[in-house]
């Protein structure tokens, strides 16, 4: 418990000194490939809003803005060097869990990768090996990370540095958005096989 209050105190401090850029920067790395959780920025930042120091709304939407960001440079790492390149920075397996996952679910795996742990920060590497729309990666991507951007800023908010609630709820909302994640996959591609598919039948 001491260590942990230490720890959030620190990332409190820090987030505080940095103000919104430093929110912008850390979701930035969290969004690409760097190991870097961001249940460690949101969290804390929300906690910050609620003793009035930052906007909730600011930190939500630079948040987003971040993981955006972030999610564009592994697009661009993989639309211009390849997957030759990307293997010098990731395990094999890593990137072929991804791409399994792109192909299966198709261009909304940009939007539900996001919600899954160690899928999150890989996702936007097979949307560049696949050339995927620009418009339709920055709406995906900016929908599935504002949904785990802003249920992280919230938890901050109403639970501060209350530790056991924060790991009670979090494994709460993580499972359930996963079965979200499911339910809206599963959604997706009924609507797309069946009901697109008999469009293109009768025309």
């Amino acid at each position: 418990m001491m260590i942990y209050e230490t720890v959030v105190s620190f990332l409190v401090d820090s987030i505080g000194a940095l103000g919104y850029v430093g929110i912008f920067v850390l979701m930035f790395l969290e969004s690409s490939f760097f190991p870097f959780p961001s249940e460690i920025i949101m969290i804390p930042a929300g906690y910050l809003a609620y003793q009035g120091k930052m906007n909730l709304v600011l930190i939500i939407g630079i948040g987003i803005l971040g993981s955006v960001a972030g999610a564009w440079l592994n697009y661009f790492l993989a639309d211009r060097f390849g997957r030759k390149l990307l293997l010098k920075f990731l395990k094999e397996h890593h990137l072929k869990m991804v791409e399994d996952f792109f192909e299966k679910h198709g261009h909304i795996s940009t939007f539900n990768g996001r919600l899954i742990p160690v899928i999150r920060q890989y996702i936007s590497f097979p949307a560049g090996l696949a050339k995927m729309n620009p418009l339709k990666f920055t709406l995906y991507t900016g929908l599935g990370a504002g949904i785990w951007i802003t249920i992280l800023a919230f938890l901050g908010y109403f639970l501060g540095q209350n530790e056991a609630l924060i790991y009670e709820y979090l494994k709460e909302v993580t499972i359930f958005v996963l079965v979200f994640v499911l339910i809206l996959t599963i959604g997706y591609i009924y609507f797309k096989k069946y009901l697109c598919g008999s469009r293109v039948g009768k025309n």
